[in-house]
């Protein structure tokens, strides 16, 4: 998933971690590392190194939802293993999935997994200047509403339905740790990964605070706008770095429209999302509102107020425009 660009990561958190002295003096601990082909940083009042547990997590996370591990389960199901029982992990996320495939009628859907392979962009093998009639073929095997989950075991209406999760896995990753920390009492701490985040209680008494990028081409890094989170997690995606060109020198985007098939920027350059709730939600959510465009995502805004957008688009004199609710 759903995803932004790993550089944001430093921009985050040169607001949230100051100084070392401060990191040791309020008995906060801090972890970093590699996951998910992304980075982590994870921060919590605590001087309990959880390290190793968390460790664990992600490897439970990886088996049961990565699409690069030839034997998780969901890899083994993308493969037509009609036996696999799968785990409590893969429920939850099909679940949420289908509640929010359901709720934006159809532009965040996990089966477009082929499809994203197809870009480049996935686990699987690319193709090259992808015709019109090969994008049509492989939308034939696109839409939730062909899969169903019972009993713990996926049913599919056709093999070549293939499931990817990683528009919002990174997010569901944040929110097992979240949960893992609350389940040792742990409720002032914000979970990192890849940009996408989830922050409860505060840091020395103050509410977290968390930069949103500026949409620059040019490949240099500065800060649109600065955010305060109360209890909340949030999720940023963008297409404005993250792409390919094809032979012909065309914008081939990472966020592929499921309603169309189609690999290519909408009128958004960087969606975040904000919400009193999960970070996979707020993942699925905005990689689903780069692909709906401007205009059906305040739509979609008018009507679930619960969500909190900073929405960066040009308009027509191609000046950056920011539209927040």
């Amino acid at each position: 998933m759903k995803a932004i660009l790993r550089l944001i990561a430093f921009i985050f958190f040169v607001f949230l971690l100051g100084c070392k002295e401060n990191v040791k003096k309020n008995s906060l601990t801090k972890l970093q590392g590699g996951v998910f082909g992304t980075t982590y940083s994870i921060i919590y009042n605590s001087d309990i190194n959880y390290q190793s547990s968390i460790d664990s997590l992600f490897a439970e996370v990886n088996q049961s939802l990565s699409t690069y591990i030839p034997n998780s389960d969901i890899s083994k199901i993308n493969k037509g293993d009609t036996t696999i029982v799968v785990d409590d992990m893969f429920v939850e996320v099909f679940e949420k999935a289908k509640r929010i495939y359901i709720e934006t009628d159809g532009y965040f859907d996990p089966t477009i997994g082929r499809l994203i392979n197809a870009y480049g962009f996935g686990s699987g093998e690319e193709k090259k200047n992808l015709t019109p009639e090969e994008i049509s073929s492989l939308m034939q095997n696109v839409g939730f509403d062909k899969v169903t989950l019972r009993d713990r075991k996926v049913f599919k209406d056709s093999d070549n339905i293939e499931f990817n999760v990683n528009a919002f896995a990174k997010g569901y990753g944040v929110d097992m740790v979240g949960r893992f920390l609350e389940s040792k009492n742990i409720f002032d701490y914000l979970v990192e990964i890849g940009g996408e985040i989830r922050a409860r209680g505060t840091k020395n008494g103050k509410l977290w605070k968390v930069a949103i990028e500026k949409p620059n081409v040019d490949g240099t890094r500065s800060i649109q706008k600065v955010i305060e989170l109360n209890n909340e997690s949030m999720a940023t995606s963008g297409n404005y770095r993250k792409y390919k060109l094809n032979d012909q020198g065309k914008k081939i985007v990472h966020t592929v429209n499921p309603k169309t098939g189609l690999a290519q920027e909408s009128n958004l350059l960087s969606v975040s999302v904000r919400l009193k709730g999960d970070c996979a939600d707020v993942d699925a959510y905005a990689t689903a509102f780069l692909a709906m465009g401007l205009e059906r995502t305040k739509e979609f805004l008018s009507k679930h107020p619960e969500l909190k957008v900073v929405l960066l688009f040009n308009n027509e004199a191609n000046e950056l425009v920011e539209f927040t609710n």
